[in-house]
């Protein structure tokens, strides 16, 4: 089933973030998806501050993946965008089930990779302020986790 939620300026696209930390799991895969400036690193920003990382945190564009350690547990932060290598060489996929919680900006270009069980989330924009949030849980804990949350 998937879910659909308007966000109609940056605040409540963090109050989601937060609310979807708020049931966090070690192990937990949440994938974004959306075009450039649709709210993926913002979503990610507001993930980190529940999860009380004192750390700025960036889109790791040029790094692929930054790892912060200062929080309730470990975050991974990917970005998938630049990645044009089969992605089985760089070790991505072994933070997969991994303590902590991995969030990948732009899943969507390494699909076939992903772990069965994720968290998908689709950022459209609509206009400078107001966002069409898609999410869609894969397995029953993700799924508990919507039930919960939206």
């Amino acid at each position: 089933m998937d879910y659909k939620i308007t966000s109609k300026s940056e605040k409540e696209t963090v109050e989601l973030a937060e609310n979807i930390e708020a049931e966090k799991f070690s192990g937990m895969v949440i994938c974004l998806n959306g075009d450039l400036g649709s709210g993926k690193t913002l979503f990610t920003k507001g993930f980190a501050a529940a999860l009380e990382i004192d750390e700025t945190i960036t889109s790791p564009s040029y790094t692929i993946i930054k790892e912060y350690y200062s929080g309730e547990m470990p975050l991974y932060h990917m970005d998938v965008y630049r990645l044009e290598e089969d992605i089985t060489s760089t070790g991505l996929t072994d933070y997969f089930g991994r303590d902590g919680i991995v969030i990948i900006e732009w899943a969507d270009m390494i699909k076939d990779y992903l772990p069965e069980e994720r968290l998908e989330i689709k950022f459209t924009a609509v206009s400078e302020t107001k966002r069409v949030i898609k999410i869609t849980p894969y397995g029953s804990k993700y799924e508990e986790l919507c039930e919960a949350v939206l």
